[in-house]
């Protein structure tokens, strides 16, 4: 029986005015950060950024939004390396949006079209008295880095392991462990990954994503400055979960807020319309569902035996 992640809240609440505060959701992919970042946007309070970290384009390797060249997924961030990152991200997180930087990394007409949505978005935002809120999976290894340096207040999502891996192998996705061995700040603060070195090559899927699973949920229980939460309590109640969170984030809960929290995650709730529609622009993987009946289809796609081996290999 798999056991729910006990909230960790290492609060760092005295570094940065809530009201001020900049948002960071993170946790691995696949376990509901865009989901967690489109229903703490719907307060009209955040401008929501899209995975900046990501080493792809797009969504990452966006100039405008982020000035730093980011070399790994899950890149490391640390004391050690703040002077490379600090100024790109109080740009981001102040929504100071570069321009000129981006036109001429422009490479087609989406880039042109994504210029002009977060260049919009980030002055509206600013002149709004708008905060920023990163919604980036890449960011989880780093996530301390973000409460101390930039006073985020960070939620960081947990996902059951049996419900990662499964969603993992239904998209065919893998991880590549040297993007990680290959940056010795991360080994030298987190030497555990050293055991992941058994399966750099490996071709086996499941282990790989399992592992992955295990070591970042030890990194994350020991992180000061974030709020853990289990993506399946709030799958399960998303109108308390959402309302505890937006009180951790310093956001106004309001009816408003409520009514698109529930038009988008409980469809069976008889409320008409839909809470948000999916935008190509942003790349997120969300869309509306209904959130309870998701945690039914989490284990789609494995079998017994697997959901066996996933325990034993996350020890859960």
């Amino acid at each position: 029986m798999s056991r729910e992640p006990a909230p960790a809240d290492h609060d760092t609440r005295d570094l940065v005015p809530a009201a001020g505060a900049p948002v960071l959701v993170t946790g691995l992919p696949r376990s509901g950060t865009s989901w967690t970042g489109k229903m703490l946007a719907a307060g009209g309070d955040l401008v929501y950024v899209n995975e900046p970290l990501n080493p792809e384009h797009p969504p990452g390797r966006c100039p405008g939004v982020l000035a730093a060249r980011v070399t790994h997924r899950f890149q490391y961030i640390c004391d050690d390396n703040t002077a490379h990152w600090l100024p790109a991200f109080r740009d981001t997180v102040a929504l100071r949006y570069r321009w000129l930087a981006e036109l001429r990394a422009n490479r087609s007409p989406y880039d042109l079209a994504r210029l002009l949505r977060y260049g919009a978005a980030f002055a509206h935002g600013r002149l709004a008295g708008r905060r920023a809120l990163l919604d980036d999976p890449f960011a989880v290894l780093s996530a301390g880095w973000f409460a101390r340096h930039l006073g985020c207040r960070v939620i960081a999502l947990v996902r059951d392991p049996v419900s990662f891996v499964a969603s993992w192998q239904r998209l065919g996705w893998t991880v590549y462990f040297h993007e990680l061995l290959e940056q010795p700040l991360l080994v030298r603060d987190h030497p555990e990954l050293l055991e992941l070195r058994a399966l750099v090559g490996s071709q086996d899927r499941l282990a790989k994503a399992a592992a992955l699973w295990r070591v970042t949920r030890g990194i994350l229980a020991r992180t000061p400055g974030i709020h853990l939460t289990s993506y399946e309590s709030l799958a399960a109640d998303p109108i308390a979960g959402f309302r505890d969170l937006y009180a951790y984030a310093g956001l106004c809960w309001t009816p408003a807020a409520e009514r698109r929290i529930l038009r988008a995650c409980c469809h069976d709730s008889g409320a008409a319309g839909k809470g948000f529609t999916w935008s190509g622009l942003s790349r997120t993987a969300y869309r509306p569902m209904d959130s309870r009946l998701a945690l039914a289809h989490g284990t789609r796609g494995l079998s017994p035996q697997e959901v066996a081996r996933v325990r034993a290999l996350t020890r859960t």
